[in-house]
């Protein structure tokens, strides 16, 4: 299983990293040059961006589905705007749960098409119309805070409470995406989810700068008690003992775990494994959304490993939700005077 580099979360001087130093300033002059460049296009609509400042999961895709959940509420349509990662998808496209998988539009775009009209662009301007058509009238972008092509109206960043932002250099040596202070000025607030010394260091700076700090907790969707089978789970997510932990601070029965790589595009030879290691313990299949997702519209082997399968599902939980959906709203306000 592919792993973040261990020096990226030390808080003290590694060698790998100073001796990376002059690659990370390079890529950082980069990528914050492209991030002060001036949007190409700009949306009819509201456009909400849910980023992170570094390399790998934070939980975007659970709080853009949150965000949804909350405009729907004030009488709105979102609608979701993705990059389609792991996808093959080279033109714009409006996702069809009943036609695609997750190889042409990735997982994370299977999930968020059950909350509302996605479309999967590498050119984020080239998928507007794809999105008007669909009547939307608030776009959520999952991901591409550091993309300059299309104006943010909000941008909202998402922290991992247990990891922050490592530390604190830039890719590739650490995990920030692009230096930080370049980053937190186009930031509006910031979503810490979790608790930790690496959240709160980051909620401290962020703090400083003057920019809205929110906590927030990624929490089973459903209550139930687990049992009396034990458990072999398995997930290919950027941290795959982060959705360990939290089966077995749910009360999950685990006896076996099995992580792969981020976005991992299953093989039948995995299902097999999976399946056969499962069935030589006695043990129950669980999942991640995102992994479930994957698995999708599968033949053979990856379709049995599917039907065994149980799919453990969080929801993203803001401690002061009336706080995001006055966000929402002033956004909106601001935009239709614009």
């Amino acid at each position: 299983m592919i792993q973040p580099p261990r020096f990226w979360s030390l808080q003290r001087i590694s060698v790998p990293s100073v001796l990376l130093a002059p690659v990370g300033g390079l890529y950082g002059w980069v990528s914050g040059r492209r991030m002060r460049g001036k949007p190409k296009a700009v949306a009819s609509v509201p456009v909400v961006c849910v980023g992170n400042y570094v390399v790998g999961g934070a939980g975007k895709t659970p709080t853009a589905l949150a965000l949804a959940r909350i405009a729907r509420a004030q009488g709105l349509t979102p609608g979701f705007l993705t990059r389609g990662y792991g996808g093959s998808a080279r033109e714009p496209l409006l996702v069809d749960l009943a036609k695609h998988d997750s190889a042409l539009v990735g997982d994370e775009a299977l999930l968020l098409a059950a909350a509302g009209p996605v479309v999967v662009s590498a050119d984020r301007p080239a998928g507007l119309p794809l999105l008007a058509q669909a009547g939307v009238d608030l776009i959520i972008m999952d991901d591409g805070f550091q993309n300059p092509s299309l104006k943010k109206d909000l941008s909202l960043i998402v922290v991992d409470g247990a990891t922050g932002i490592g530390n604190g250099r830039v890719f590739p040596a650490g995990p920030l995406r692009a230096p930080l202070r370049t980053q937190i000025v186009r930031t509006d607030a910031v979503i810490v989810v979790g608790e930790g010394k690496p959240g709160d260091r980051m909620v401290r700076r962020v703090s400083r700068a003057g920019k809205l700090v929110l906590k927030a907790k990624l929490e089973p969707a459903s209550k139930r008690v687990w049992g009396p089978r034990s458990f072999l789970a398995f997930a290919g997510i950027g941290r795959p003992e982060k959705f360990f932990n939290t089966l077995d601070r749910a009360g999950v029965p685990l006896t076996d775990v099995k992580g792969f790589p981020d976005h991992h595009a299953y093989t039948a030879e995995d299902a097999r494994k999976l399946l056969a290691r499962a069935e030589a313990d006695g043990l129950d299949l669980i999942t991640t959304s995102k992994d479930y997702a994957r698995l999708a519209r599968q033949e053979g082997d990856l379709a049995k490993l599917r039907e065994a399968t149980q799919v453990f599902e969080v929801r993203m939980h803001f401690e002061n939700e009336a706080r995001i959906a006055a966000l929402i709203t002033e956004t909106v306000r601001r935009v239709a005077t614009r």
